[in-house]
């Protein structure tokens, strides 16, 4: 999945007309072509540019997130890797409108949860990319269960990666693990 941030702070959002969650709402996104080789990352860029119409260098993209969901819609294992914009997009670039997946909408930050989203998207995945924007989360989601669990396996803030957190000096495993402990389910 891809998030599409704007300067006034929305996100860019597809009302799918297709399966899987028809007449839902979510990020753009797609498959990787993994007969082709796709990294995960190729997929992003190459999604943003088929649903969005944006041509991004490798640089405009980031993975800040990386969701398992076993059993989602009693269809198997999805993994699915969260992409972010590295700078807003700025306005004018996506304009609002229909194509063959649906209608893409600029949806401000405080409406999404009001619309119509997938319940694991609304309790785990929103929140996660909501409160991690410009940091990292994993999430491993079991809907084999009613209602569905959910871990948190590592999270960290973009504050904890400005100052020295995972990929930084003094980061690593163990502040991912320190925050992953003191963060409250959901």
């Amino acid at each position: 999945l891809c998030y599409l941030w704007d300067s006034r702070d929305r996100l860019l959002m597809l009302h799918r007309r297709k399966l899987p969650n028809i007449d839902m709402y979510s990020p753009i996104g797609g498959k990787l072509e993994v007969s082709a080789g796709e990294s995960p990352r190729e997929c992003a860029l190459r999604e943003i540019r088929e649903e969005a119409g944006l041509s991004l260098p490798e640089s405009g993209v980031r993975l800040f997130g990386i969701v398992s969901e076993r059993a989602y819609e009693a269809q198997g294992h999805w993994l699915i890797f969260l992409y972010e914009v590295t700078s807003p997009v700025p306005d004018g670039a996506v304009p609002e409108g229909d194509f063959d997946e649906g209608r893409l909408e600029w949806v401000p930050i405080d409406e999404v949860e009001r619309r119509n989203i997938p319940e694991t998207d609304r309790r785990v995945m929103w929140p996660g990319a909501r409160s991690h924007r410009g940091g990292f989360f994993m999430v491993e989601i079991d809907c084999t269960k009613s209602p569905f669990t959910h871990r948190i396996v590592e999270s960290w803030a973009a504050s904890q990666r400005a100052g020295g957190g995972p990929g930084g000096a003094g980061g690593g495993p163990a502040s991912a693990a320190s925050s992953v402990a003191s963060r409250p389910a959901r």
